[in-house]
Parts: C-alpha cells; structure tokens; sequence
C-alpha cells in the first residue's frame, strides 16, 4: 500500500487510544510499504500509536498529523529514529510539540522538504538552526503563529536551505510581514543567502517600519523575484522601488503610499472626509 487516508472518529477514554494503538500496530504489521498516511484530526493520536506505525513502516515519505492535539516530543523522536525518507510532514496545531521534538526529525530525516509547525507556539530558533544544518533540501516550511521565531534563526535558514520556495510566517512577529522589528540587516541575510541561488520568488514584507530603500538593494541581486509586497512600509519610497525595477524589470511591486494630508476646507466649513483619503 502506497498511499492511505485515514479517516478518524474522535473518541474519549482510553478504549479510544487503545483501539488507535491497534490499529497502528496492524497498519505497521500488514502495510510495510506505506509511503503516506494521513490522521489528521485524530485525537487520539499519541507516541504510543506513532511508535507502533513507524517500527513496521519505515518508508513513510509524508506523514500528516494535522491537530493531532495528544501528540507530544516523544512521537517525534520515534518518528526521526524510524523514518529516514520522509519527505512531508504536516504538524499543524499539534499545541505541544516543542523544540526537543522537531529537532530530532531534523536530524533523523535529512530528506525533508515540507514542514509544517503552524501553530506550534513552543518553537523557538533552534528549529531554524537544526534545519539549516540537517536539511538542504527544504523546500515550503510553514510556521505562521510561531511567535518566537526571529531573524536570527531565518539567517541560519537562509545559508543553508538553498532550494526554499515558500515560507508562511504569518504572524510570526519577530519576522517579515507585519513584524516591527525586521531591519535592512535581515533582509540583507536573505539576499546573501537565497538570492544567491536564484531561489526566491515572492517576498512579503507588509507592515515592516524598520525597513528602507537599503532592503531593496540587498534583493536587487534576486533574479528569480517576481514579486514583492510592501504596505505600509513607510520609509520605502518610490525612487528605491524604481531603482529596484531597473536591475529587475519583470517584478511586480505592491506598494502602498499613504496620500498627502488634504488642505483645510475653504471658508472654515466642517471637514467632509477624512485626513487620510483622497477625493478622486
């Protein structure tokens, strides 16, 4: 068997988990080809199930465990020590795992190239740093609502994961978009890193006040940009952008320039719009 969706009923009490158990324990026993399995939203999901799965299904390449809400570290660390080719894994929601956890899938499964943690509020930067230096060929990684996360561990991500293509960092608030403190040094990190292998295609940046023209010109070298987002970042002006299309022609930008403060109303009668917008 080499693809297989599980639905899952949610069950209370420990007859719920023991049956779950079971079932894994048969899966691992009848489904030694198992390359993907998918339990999301089973909660009765713990180490006890995972660890019966991987011991027969080694070969596992996409594991979704989507709010698996039971599972905690330990079913990770099974998981790194039983699943060298996984490819895939969906953690979202999955409110404790930690760091300890997703590190040792770092190091048991060096051929990741999708992980998903959002949502996952306990990880810090050692995730980033572990892997950079465990898995060169991410390609998505997913951690929005991942609020520790900071441009220090994105630098570490960015030296070594050279084949990235998406990253969901929403609500990360020490990161890119609608994160105050990212500055031109950040972004110079990412050029450096991504940029240089012509990997970086979209870069969202909304809401990042820190930011200058400074960051347009460490991403000028990104030949494989298409686009970029920049709302609300107020000390962008338009010349860095027109700089920036002169290297990148075929980018697309999405600025956003907050108009100029209307003149008082002639005559002293009442104000009839408000001092952000423009009458058209």
């Amino acid at each position: 068997m080499a693809d297989e969706t599980v639905p899952c009923e949610h069950h209370n009490g420990s007859g719920g988990h023991d049956s779950f158990v079971l079932f894994c324990f048969i899966l691992s026993e009848g489904c030694p080809l198992l390359e993907q399995l998918n339990i999301s939203w089973c909660d009765q999901v713990t180490k006890d199930g995972i660890q019966a799965l991987v011991r027969g299904c080694g070969g596992l390449k996409a594991l979704f465990l989507k709010g698996c809400t039971q599972l905690e570290d330990e079913a990770l660390k099974y998981i790194g020590a039983h699943c060298p080719e996984l490819v895939t894994l969906n953690l979202q929601t999955c409110l404790q795992i930690t760091d300890e956890g997703l590190i040792t899938i770092c190091r048991g499964c060096h051929k990741l190239q999708s992980l998903c943690a959002s949502g996952c509020s306990n990880i810090t930067d050692a995730i980033l740093n572990a892997l950079g230096q465990n898995c060169p060929r991410l390609r998505i990684l997913e951690v929005a609502r991942c609020s520790q996360l900071t441009d220090v561990g994105f630098t570490t991500l960015a030296r070594n994961c050279h084949e990235l293509e998406k990253m969901d960092l929403e609500e990360c608030v020490q990161s890119l978009s609608h994160c105050e403190l990212v500055t031109d040094d950040g972004i110079r990190h990412l050029g450096n890193g991504a940029c240089a292998h012509d990997q970086l295609e979209v870069i969202e940046l909304d809401n990042c006040p820190l930011i200058t023209d400074a960051s347009l010109e460490h991403l000028k070298s990104c030949h494989s940009l298409e686009r970029i987002e920049l709302y609300d970042c107020q000390q962008i002006t338009r010349a860095g952008i027109k700089r920036l299309r002169t290297h990148l022609p075929n980018i697309k930008v999405h600025a956003y320039f907050a108009p100029v403060t209307p003149p008082p109303s002639v005559g002293g009668s009442r104000q009839r719009f408000c001092r952000c917008c423009i009458i058209l």
